[in-house]
């Protein structure tokens, strides 16, 4: 009997903000992708712990939103599930926020205000980075970020990156889970979608549209390559 492809379970909250870079990879390796609506999945997701893999994706609402939106409780005690069954569980953005919810570590806005753009990350000093992640800490690499939230490291966490503006930037959970306050899934081509499903954001912030399409044209080519190395390598450890 043949062995039974992968199979990975996908938590998504906007449709825009999809697994970009990461999908192909997936499909190359014959993983099967099944996409939830987070905000209409029938919690408790019993079946979650099934997968092989779980992937948590970002959206524009945050940790603190329960009243406005009362899934948000349901997800993290979905992810804490998984967390305590030690199984792959990989957590982007507002994902990574849940994650750390999730591991009773706190989740607030960040005293530098947002931070949407474009930056390298920083390893963290005396901190030996995995091979896995090594990709991501190429020098002159620059990053995607847009969040608004941060978060303190959960108790056992394994401190992976920063930026200038916020320590917290990336975070492992032994051999068996990953989040990511960044986006290392964004292609230029599928920016776009952001650019317009956040409009009201990036006028109430200020952003210029056109200067930071310019940067992602810039910055993509190369993110492109080196994430699918990461996405890769990451796999090939964790699964």
């Amino acid at each position: 009997m043949e062995n039974q492809p992968l199979r990975a379970l996908v938590l998504n909250h906007v449709a825009f903000e999809d697994l970009g870079s990461l999908q192909p990879v997936l499909q190359e390796r014959k993983v099967a992708i099944e996409t939830l609506d987070a905000s209409t999945a029938h919690y408790p997701l019993v079946e979650a712990e099934r997968y092989d893999l779980f992937i948590v994706l970002g959206g524009p609402i945050g940790v603190g939103d329960t009243e406005d939106y009362p899934f948000l409780k349901d997800e993290i005690a979905c992810i804490r599930q998984r967390l305590a069954a030690r199984k792959p569980t990989l957590g982007i953005c507002l994902g990574a926020q849940l994650m750390a919810a999730a591991l009773n570590a706190r989740v607030y806005p960040g005293n530098q205000g947002p931070e949407i753009g474009w930056a390298s990350l920083q390893r963290p000093e005396a901190a030996k980075t995995p091979e896995w992640f090594a990709p991501l800490l190429t020098p002159g690499l620059s990053l995607f970020h847009w969040h608004g939230d941060t978060f303190d490291l959960p108790v056992g966490a394994y401190h992976l990156a920063s930026t200038e503006a916020y320590t917290n930037q990336a975070f492992a959970i032994g051999n068996f889970a990953l989040a990511l306050q960044f986006h290392p899934e964004v292609t230029a081509v599928g920016l776009e979608r952001w650019y317009v499903g956040h409009a009201c954001e990036l006028r109430a912030a200020g952003i210029n549209v056109q200067d930071l399409r310019a940067k992602g044209l810039q910055h993509s080519p190369t993110l492109e390559k080196s994430t699918k190395a990461f996405w890769n390598q990451w796999l090939d450890y964790i699964l």
